[in-house]
């Protein structure tokens, strides 16, 4: 083992005003350790959606009464609040995770060398989304669940997978200018894409606000609208997107598309196929709690491949980081090797 070096009064100081340029001083992560902080950080992203729905369709939503504290006198859950208090207060705790994978994120990208300052900013985004939104629930909570301030809740949420997702894929690219690889008409087809998919998730938004699935066992008000007429609309904005999908894939074969804008456009056809038949399937089965709870995950799911297509159009060469592990001796050929379009 080495020698531990001593911590001066400066280093104190230093580590006090500026943890993270402190960090990144003294500590460079493998690229393999960073591209898996961000990855965990995106995951955390939709396992806080999922166990906020196992909330909901539990019953569970006002099983802690108040916040910031479980009840007006313990911060935590008791005995008296039974399995409800218990399912409430363990999704607040997972929050706590949740900052956690985020801040390790903002640690890893920062220490990284060389230092990529968009890379950070993302990793803020995503802290300060978190922040929001955790204020947010708390209101949720305040107002009696109302369906306006859980529908916000849940767009926020799916903010923060988009803005992980980006992340992410910018991780395991370079930092040239991007590329495109697909013409204009294309690009537009996508972004129209992206739009239909942005009206879906809000859509199926409001047809949770207006379904039976209230988040708490007493009676919770619903939003005044008839829920099978939206989810009827919803139904048709999902058959929109999936049209799209196909029409872009159809698109990209006959242009002749590199790999990666096909693989993903395919890749989310199937994911959207079979988020629609769970779709259908709790329509006609009176909303089953597990498969609205599946439906929810495949929300997150499809969202991430959305914003995974349009990222797919263009590429950023440079200092992309392959995915493979390099032996040390190979390393300045390896990293020749993708400093151009690949």
């Amino acid at each position: 083992m080495g020698r531990v070096p001593n911590v001066t009064r400066a280093d104190v100081q230093a580590a006090l005003r500026n943890p993270l340029a402190f960090i990144a001083a003294r500590w460079t992560p493998d690229p393999r350790t960073v591209r898996r902080a961000v990855l965990t950080a995106l995951v955390m992203a939709v396992v806080i959606v999922v166990t906020g729905g196992a909330v909901r369709l539990t019953g569970s939503g006002l099983g802690c009464p108040t916040w910031p504290k479980c009840t007006d006198d313990s911060l935590t859950t008791t005995s008296e609040m039974g399995l409800h208090g218990v399912i409430e207060f363990g999704n607040r705790l997972l929050t706590y995770v949740l900052c956690a994978a985020v801040g390790w994120a903002i640690i890893a990208v920062r220490s990284e060398k060389p230092y990529r300052r968009g890379l950070t900013l993302l990793g803020w985004a995503q802290f300060w989304i978190v922040m929001g939104n955790a204020i947010l629930g708390g209101i949720v909570v305040l107002v009696g669940l109302n369906p306006y301030t859980v529908a916000a809740h849940f767009l926020l949420s799916t903010a923060l997978i988009a803005v992980a997702t980006v992340m992410w894929q910018r991780v395991r690219e370079g930092d040239a200018e991007p590329r495109p690889l697909v013409g204009k008409a294309v690009q537009q087809l996508v972004w129209f894409m992206v739009a239909a998919s942005v009206l879906l998730i809000a859509v199926g938004t409001v047809v949770t606000g207006a379904g039976p699935h209230a988040g708490d066992s007493s009676d919770v008000p619903r939003m005044p609208l008839d829920w099978e007429t939206v989810s009827k609309l919803h139904a048709v904005l999902a058959w929109i997107v999936v049209t799209l999908t196909f029409a872009l894939w159809f698109v990209l074969k006959a242009v002749d598309a590199p790999g990666g804008p096909l693989a993903r456009t395919r890749e989310l056809f199937l994911i959207l196929l079979a988020q629609g038949a769970i779709g259908y399937v709790q329509y006609f089965t009176d909303l089953p709690e597990v498969l609205v709870g599946l439906h929810m995950f495949g929300s997150c799911v499809m969202w991430i491949w959305v914003i995974r297509v349009l990222l797919s159009l263009r590429e950023r060469p440079g200092t992309a980081v392959p995915d493979t592990a390099v032996p040390a001796a190979q390393k300045p050929a390896a990293d020749a090797s993708i400093a151009g379009p690949r």
